[in-house]
């Protein structure tokens, strides 16, 4: 049960270890693009691939969906980034209970969006759980756990496709150590935090705090949400920076090459940028387009 590319990464490590998938659930058909065109999730594309049955249901709560699921009589359901929480009478269906991948070192970064968070505070490592699941929100006993080092600079992007290839692996090592009876989950241990959906509005930087803080918040938000802020009236999508040296007024460009804007802490330079309905450039591209130089404030309204 899977529906991104990570998803789709571990199921093809588990068919790779030579694992019978009986059956594989992702979410529904969506559209994508300035064109709308209805596209498949990436798992769902693999499974027809290798002509294993899919399913797309709305929910796992309809008696018919519980019906259908006990009939495909799985031994053990692994889910991966699935979207859909899975009731009780669901968790029950298999011998071997349901497993979950989840991108964080549990209990930390419990939700939707691990990656992104602990990106966002700045956290210089991660990693990965394998737990069996219970009714809770990622709050089952753990299976397996490997750390994952954060570059100062990596985005969340560039984070999930690192750290993809190293869930299927541990998925598959860890299905295989419940087939020969050679692992025990143990209790989630030390506090809890929280790491919910992103959404728009949460992107949009502001100047007036340190840059350490907005550079974490652009790479955390990249690919999505991405970062933002607005400048006479339109607004510009961040899409990578540095911490720079230098100080000045909140908003003040400092330098133009790169284009280096003034925090309420240090400054940021701001490498790469897509103005509202334009294609992405770099921050001294914009800056000459808008005839910005040192002492200019960015107008962030």
């Amino acid at each position: 049960m899977g529906t991104p590319e990570i998803a789709r990464v571990c199921l093809a490590e588990v068919l790779r270890q030579g694992h019978e998938v009986a059956g594989v659930y992702t979410r529904q058909d969506k559209p994508v693009g300035r064109k709308q065109v209805l596209t498949a999730p990436p798992v769902k594309v693999l499974a027809e691939e290798n002509e294993i049955p899919v399913f797309q249901p709305q929910s796992l709560r309809d008696a018919g969906q519980v019906a259908q699921l006990r009939e495909l009589a799985p031994a053990l359901i692994v889910v991966v980034a699935y979207g859909l929480l899975l009731p009780p009478q669901v968790l029950d269906i298999p011998q071997y209970g349901c497993i979950n991948l989840h991108v964080s070192l549990l209990p930390q970064y419990r939700g939707a969006a691990p990656i992104q968070w602990a990106v966002i505070h700045g956290e210089e490592k991660t990693g990965l759980t394998v737990m069996q699941m219970d009714e809770g929100l990622d709050t089952g006993p753990i299976l397996t756990q490997e750390e994952i080092a954060i570059g100062p600079d990596t985005t969340a992007g560039e984070l999930l496709e690192e750290v993809a290839p190293l869930g299927g692996r541990l998925l598959a090592e860890t299905i295989s150590a419940l087939e020969g009876a050679t692992i025990r989950a143990v209790p989630q241990k030390g506090p809890s935090s929280a790491a919910p959906s992103l959404d728009k509005t949460m992107a949009q930087l502001d100047f007036e705090k340190a840059a350490g803080r907005m550079h974490n918040l652009v790479r955390g938000c990249n690919p999505w949400p991405l970062a933002w802020f607005t400048h006479e009236g339109k607004r510009v999508q961040v899409l990578r920076t540095k911490k720079a040296d230098g100080r000045g007024k909140p908003g003040e460009v400092l330098h133009t090459d790169p284009l280096t804007i003034a925090c309420g802490r240090g400054a940021l330079a701001l490498l790469h940028l897509k103005p509202e309905g334009k294609k992405a450039m770099t921050g001294t591209q914009w800056a000459m387009g808008r005839r910005l130089g040192p002492g200019d404030v960015l107008a962030n309204r």
